[in-house]
């Protein structure tokens, strides 16, 4: 069984994708924010982590790099899940390695699995 970490501080989302996603057949953990991500992902060694980016504590910019610059995490593929659609922030999440950016207002919860399905085949 695959395993998602979902990084999420929106509790209606969290609940929305967590259940759809073990509906689908993954394992999935999620954590309101990236302050212990690297333990969390240490711990559960997820195949995906799936990263809000606007969160209280750290942000998924900081919990991105942290993910990126520690050695038994950087391999770890991240999809970036946000409301920011600016130029400057997907250029910066690109530039942090993050496999795919997937902005929250303009994809279905259906096309966003089918995403996760297609990358965890």
């Amino acid at each position: 069984m695959k395993k998602i970490l979902l990084i999420e501080d929106d509790k209606l989302f969290v609940r929305i994708y967590r259940n759809q996603l073990i509906k689908t057949g993954y394992d999935v953990k999620f954590l309101e924010n990236g302050s212990s991500a690297i333990k969390t992902a240490n711990e559960f060694m997820p195949d995906l982590i799936m990263l809000d980016i606007v969160m209280p504590v750290q942000d998924g910019f900081d919990t991105l790099r942290e993910l990126k610059a520690n050695d038994s995490t950087k391999n770890i593929p991240v999809f970036v899940l946000s409301a920011l659609e600016s130029e400057i922030d997907v250029k910066k999440i690109k530039d942090l390695q993050a496999k795919k950016y997937i902005f929250k207002s303009s994809n279905s919860l259906s096309k966003v699995i089918s995403e996760i399905k297609n990358f965890l085949k």
